[in-house]
């Protein structure tokens, strides 16, 4: 390869590793530092009705963390088991489980209303708050959570129907900021640790 080939191809190189380098630093650091690459795709301001009726928004919740997940009260096993799990987990962090507000959001308004979620979260954590709103206002947040849902196919039409959706516990921070999610099957030991890991 000729001098002045080698010297291009050189640069090519250099300026290649450069904008990876660049483009590395800016998804990590922001200016407070090392982020969530998910920080500012998850999450977002919601006004929902809660299981006493009351409408609430996601300032009420300011200076507590929120531990949410989406479901619906006819859910079969998913959602009652880790609802079981959340609140273990609440109890086994003590003290510290204390700056955590449990929330449940349905994603089947015509059925949850806040009378039947009154009577589903009394079964889980005494704090569990569950919330319901018009389709607009479930479609809003899930929308704003990335939580795919829709009716299973096949039982649109019963009123038995079951619904499919994304199966994920979002811990939100204390400012309403996406701290860590944690997948299905997450067990009750685990859960313990990452939110004793991330609770300040």
């Amino acid at each position: 390869m000729p001098s002045r080939q080698k010297l291009i191809f050189a640069l090519v190189v250099l300026l290649i590793a450069a904008v990876t380098g660049l483009g590395a630093l800016w998804l990590t650091r922001g200016p407070g530092g090392p982020i969530s690459l998910g920080e500012a795709l998850v999450g977002g301001p919601f006004t929902l009705t809660d299981q006493n009726g009351k409408r609430v928004t996601d300032q009420d919740f300011r200076g507590k963390y929120m531990l949410i997940f989406f479901g619906y009260t006819y859910c079969p096993d998913v959602c009652p088991g880790e609802l079981q799990v959340m609140s273990a987990a609440l109890d086994e962090l003590g003290p510290k489980g204390e700056k955590i507000q449990p929330i449940f959001i349905t994603i089947d308004p015509a059925r949850d209303t806040p009378e039947a979620l009154k009577v589903y979260v009394s079964n889980f954590h005494p704090r569990m708050v569950g919330l319901t709103g018009s389709e607009a206002d479930i479609a809003e947040v899930a929308k704003a959570y990335r939580v795919y849902y829709a009716k299973a196919k096949g039982a649109e039409n019963t009123p038995d129907y079951l619904m499919d959706h994304s199966t994920i516990l979002y811990l939100m921070g204390p400012d309403g900021k996406f701290v860590k999610h944690f997948t299905y099957n997450t067990d009750v030991k685990a859960l313990v640790e990452g939110l004793r890991n991330a609770i300040q």
